[in-house]
């Protein structure tokens, strides 16, 4: 969104629209990304997904317009939905719950890790080599991720196969006592968390393309809008870290439920925030609560049983329902209500606070039903 705020002077409502876009597009294409991986294997879903990728990246590196880069955006979105649920079924596929806790915090370690440090150095290497190092820099790891690809299939073939009958003994499930049955309570914590991980990504991507603008306000350039508008990225990979080594949080609701809250004041206070120091503590705790959220869904999504592809493939669809809701909302309030700066902010906060409504009402209608 810096890249289309400097090169295309997009304002906030324009990198809105843009990020609903992304989202709506990120929606479908995650559940046919799931399916493809569940059906024609994961490392083929791994390949096509990163080739997809790396030719919209090199075909960015040569266009001007404003449509073409659309464009290359969203065929490379596109391409994210091969990856993304392929890598989370081949992280789950067959664990144990114990495994499990293990193999999923290490993967959420690695892409949040990896994802705060390239935000947080995107804008000093942007104002070192300029805006063509968006696409080179990431061209070039997905040329590597393609060739280790050739390299970990035959190491990780069994693990890769989406039909391979579990391996887990009976005796291994008693490892983690906090899984609970029966089935019913899981499959509730699930829908659970497939409701508030959409929510969160309303949040999140709301802030994201209003963060240019913010910069400004705050008269930051880009390499420092990257430093501290990063610091919820890095709370997040925390958290992950936190959540991997303590699984105490696993199938309680007053943990989902307090995180939920913990985003909703955080959102709120950050696109508020007129000061430094208020933005960058509302992220610590903004990253935070998501990072328990997301958690929660990823981990609910792998724990309640086969077809790891698709229920990997609905865990980012629902992503980007999150994805294109928020920007959707919050463009439509600056749309119509341009005079109100905030109109944008205090319409997803509604949406946001009823989201925590239904939160409640499912959690309470399946303690009637059990």
């Amino acid at each position: 969104y810096f890249f289309t705020q400097a090169k295309f002077g997009f304002a906030s409502q324009k990198n809105l629209v843009l990020a609903a876009t992304i989202g709506f597009v990120y929606i479908f294409a995650s559940v046919f990304g799931g399916r493809f991986g569940q059906r024609q294997g994961y490392f083929s879903a791994l390949r096509v997904g990163l080739s997809i990728m790396a030719v919209a990246l090199l075909v960015g590196l040569f266009v001007e317009n404003v449509v073409a880069h659309v464009i290359v955006l969203l065929v490379y979105t596109s391409g994210t939905c091969f990856t993304w649920p392929a890598l989370e079924a081949l992280v789950s596929e067959n664990e144990s719950p114990l495994r499990l806790q293990q193999r999923v915090g290490v993967y959420n370690l690695v892409w949040a890790g990896t994802g705060a440090l390239a935000y947080f150095s995107g804008g000093a290497m942007i104002e070192r080599f300029g805006l063509k190092v968006l696409f080179s820099v990431p061209l070039a790891v997905h040329v590597v991720e393609l060739s280790l690809i050739q390299w970990l299939e035959p190491k990780t073939n069994s693990r890769a196969s989406p039909v391979e009958p579990p391996r887990v003994a009976p005796a291994v499930l008693a490892e983690i006592p906090l899984n609970p049955r029966p089935i019913a309570r899981v499959k509730t914590f699930l829908r659970m968390a497939w409701l508030s991980n959409p929510l969160a990504y309303i949040a999140i991507n709301t802030v994201i393309p209003t963060i240019p603008a913010l910069a400004k306000q705050l008269e930051l350039s880009p390499k420092f809008a990257g430093f501290f508008c990063s610091a919820w990225l890095f709370a997040r990979t925390v958290a992950f870290l936190l959540l991997w080594l303590w699984p105490g949080w696993h199938y309680r609701f007053r943990w989902l439920a307090g995180a939920y809250l913990a985003m909703l004041a955080c959102f709120t206070l950050m696109l508020a925030a007129s000061d430094l120091r208020l933005l960058v503590t509302a992220q610590i705790f903004f990253g935070a609560a998501i990072g328990l959220i997301y958690y929660s869904s990823l981990y609910y999504s792998m724990d309640v049983g086969g077809a790891k592809g698709e229920h990997g493939g609905i865990h980012e669809a629902a992503i980007g329902v999150g994805n294109f809701i928020g920007p959707a909302l919050g463009a439509a309030a600056l749309h119509f209500f341009p005079e109100q700066r905030n109109s944008g902010t205090w319409t997803v906060c509604g949406l946001l606070l009823l989201g925590f409504f239904a939160l409640v009402a499912v959690r309470s209608r399946s303690r009637v039903r059990v």
